[in-house]
């Protein structure tokens, strides 16, 4: 029986542990996406104790305690050591969540805590990480340096000022590059309630006034040009559902737009139409400025109803969508191609039996990049043990495994890097057990080269974002 944790945890084969431990274990990280507070980076934020760090804002350690029977008042409400001490008691139930490997990993690698979370170990693990917490060395930045982390791309609104990013990007002490993300979701639903008053806000940050799809258009472009100025090279945007396939008329768009402006319900087929004009001109501009594009789909959020009333968005009260979106994708991406060149594109889904129909349609619209459409990592449910290695073992079996960017947080959690390591221990486990099995040979050089790409060198190169150090 092997130990809990130990340093060969996940590596179940010779190659396996020596590809890990000789290429893959230090490798910087690039998280090219996550929902870090770029404020609470720039501010050098001081934790008040390791219930704040663990569970202020993370809605997975939420479910998880839900599911253990704590009430959702409770866990979104209580004092931070008594939630942190709930969550405790909770973590022996959590076998075979992946909440139970990050959490062990986290205490591991931050505070240096070997002993099991539980109700028995909760109050040394609260005494001990408080203490180092009260320390400079334990502060946002800190923390984020520990992990030798070498870029971050937060998720930002095309209204934000960035002014928080320009702060640290002042900050010549730090060695960590974090750089705004473009996400204009708020813009390309003018389904949603809200619409009126946003396109108000984005039409004051871009100086234009806004009454026609054009002038959307030119809004958004005017904001992604000051993203870039900023340092950005990146956009994302919560695709939870894809516009029908149409060849988008600009009379239905615009219709779609007078309504959304009036705060009326929009047609269904005007909404399509205005959706697949805005997302072609946006890939447009994507293009023609080398960034990078990124659609996550399929997530069906805000289920709950009176819980989503109660404490609002991403909470914890979304799941998997079933949605087809094969179709549709694909024109999408096809009209992009046509409208002046399709970017460089990351696609995502939350629901692992899409993992094919996004190997195969990558597939349809690669070249002149290497992995130029990539299949992202297994995301937000599907970030876990099984789902990462059906999203890299789906990858491989269609497309080019070895081109793979790899691994993101996509957390609100500043000791979520952890999730690198357990993403770097099963590349080459599978890397690894292919070796082993005769599938692949001992070709060291070969094998290096490959995880070393997938762990940091395919995500530095992909990006061409220059880092520090």
């Amino acid at each position: 029986m092997r130990k809990f944790l130990d340093e060969d945890f996940l590596l179940t084969t010779d190659m396996s542990r020596h590809l890990y431990h000789t290429y893959a274990e230090k490798m910087p990280i690039i998280d090219y996406h996550c929902h870090l507070s770029p404020k609470e980076i720039a501010e050098n934020k001081q934790f008040e104790n390791v219930g704040d760090l663990f569970l202020g804002g993370d809605h997975y350690k939420w479910r998880g305690m839900s599911a253990c029977g704590y009430d959702n008042e409770f866990i979104r409400t209580s004092s931070d050591y008594d939630r942190f001490m709930a969550y405790a008691k909770a973590m022996p139930m959590m076998m075979g969540n992946p909440l139970y490997h990050w959490t062990h990993l986290e205490l591991k690698r931050v505070f240096g805590i070997e002993e099991p979370l539980s109700e028995k170990t909760a109050q040394m693990t609260w005494d001990k990480a408080n203490a180092m917490l009260s320390t400079p060395e334990f502060r946002a930045k800190g923390i984020i340096q520990r992990f030798h982390v070498k870029l971050i791309c937060t998720t930002d609104d095309p209204v934000d000022s960035l002014e928080a990013h320009r702060q640290i990007a002042e900050d010549g002490d730090f060695q960590t590059r974090v750089l705004p993300a473009f996400r204009p979701d708020k813009a390309v639903n003018c389904n949603r309630e809200g619409f009126a008053a946003y396109i108000e806000t984005l039409s004051r940050a871009a100086g234009v006034k806004i009454s026609t799809v054009d002038d959307v258009l030119a809004a958004l472009e005017n904001r992604l040009d000051f993203f870039h100025a900023n340092g950005a090279r990146i956009s994302d945007h919560g695709l939870d559902t894809l516009p029908a396939a149409v060849q988008p008329d600009l009379e239905k768009a615009q219709r779609a737009l007078q309504a959304g402006l009036r705060g009326e319900a929009v047609n269904a087929e005007d909404l399509d139409h205005y959706r697949v004009l805005v997302l072609t001109a946006l890939g447009r501009m994507y293009a023609q400025r080398g960034w990078v594009q990124q659609y996550h789909m399929n997530a069906l959020r805000n289920v709950n109803t009176p819980m989503f009333r109660r404490f609002g968005p991403d909470t914890g009260f979304d799941t998997v969508n079933d949605t087809q979106i094969a179709h549709r994708l694909a024109s999408l991406l096809n009209a992009q191609e046509i409208a002046g060149g399709l970017p460089k594109t990351i696609l995502y889904t939350l629901n692992p039996s899409d993992n094919y129909t996004l190997a195969a349609m990558a597939g349809c619209f690669q070249g002149g990049t290497p992995g130029k459409i990539q299949v992202g990592s297994g995301w937000w449910f599907c970030d876990q043990l099984h789902g990462m290695e059906e999203q890299m073992r789906s990858l491989a079996s269609i497309g080019i495994f070895s081109k793979f960017v790899g691994m993101l947080t996509d957390s609100r959690s500043f000791v979520s890097y952890p999730r690198h390591e357990y993403f770097r221990r099963l590349v080459c486990d599978i890397i690894g057990k292919w070796v082993e099995n005769g599938e692949y040979p001992a070709d060291e050089q070969a094998l290096s080269t490959i995880v070393r790409g997938i762990c940091f060198e395919n995500a530095r190169d992909y990006f061409g974002i220059p880092l520090k150090g």
